[in-house]
């Protein structure tokens, strides 16, 4: 999942991209803390797990309300932040069911899962930062390919196929790994010194994302 922000003035010197590169990553870095925060929360209250998969539709519903409403307040601070820290606590409820699941039956996946993402993490984001490519034309691709394979993945949540959704894991590793290159590079070359509240949450999202299915990889090659 993705969420697109409108972009404002442009960076126009080192400093003003230096701060726009710290606050971003900086508030990457609580994001994910906070989602860790709420994943532990929903591991220890087992009735709210309960009720995550239950209802997953619904469950979903309330973790992208906030995040909603940060992209409509996004420059009202600290509202902004409070919002899209609300979202990543929830985000982590939200997956805490599908975390408990391979802990008890795979112990050591989610840690080896985390390490392989940070490793990913680091490397596509050194890239994008080295590279001298314009990674402009990557947007439209991208955005067709996410939505492709939204629709593939709901189609697969009917038929339930297994295989399908290896290929449908693997398949968003590269897509999520294309789309932190690309928005890495909208951080250095297009966001406004001010948006590092959206530059954040693409980022949040695309690591979020590529974590959730390097473990269903690593889940399913040793089931």
């Amino acid at each position: 999942m993705g969420v697109s922000y409108q972009t404002g003035t442009l960076v126009r010197t080192g400093e003003e991209r230096a701060t726009l590169v710290r606050r971003t990553y900086s508030l990457v870095l609580v994001s994910v803390l906070v989602t860790m925060v709420g994943a532990t929360f929903g591991l220890s209250q087992p009735r709210v797990m309960q009720a995550v998969a239950a209802h997953p539709f619904i469950s979903f519903l309330a973790v992208m309300a906030p995040l909603l409403l940060a992209t409509r307040m996004k420059t009202e601070f600290p509202m902004n932040i409070g919002l899209v820290l609300l979202f990543t606590f929830a985000e982590g409820v939200f997956i805490s069911p599908m975390l408990y699941v391979y802990g008890r039956s795979q112990p050591g996946v989610i840690m080896q899962a985390a390490i392989l993402t940070l490793g990913a993490f680091g490397v596509l984001t050194a890239y994008a930062f080295v590279s001298r490519r314009d990674f402009s034309a990557w947007g439209s691709f991208l955005m067709v390919g996410l939505w492709v394979l939204i629709g593939t993945m709901v189609l697969n949540f009917f038929f339930r196929n297994e295989l399908a959704s290896l290929w449908l894991a693997a398949v968003t590793v590269l897509l999520f790994s294309g789309m932190l290159i690309f928005d890495t590079w909208r951080l250095r070359n297009v966001y406004g010194p001010d948006e590092y509240v959206g530059a954040a949450v693409q980022i949040y999202l695309d690591l979020l994302n590529m974590f959730m299915a390097i473990l269903r990889l690593l889940g399913g090659r040793r089931g």
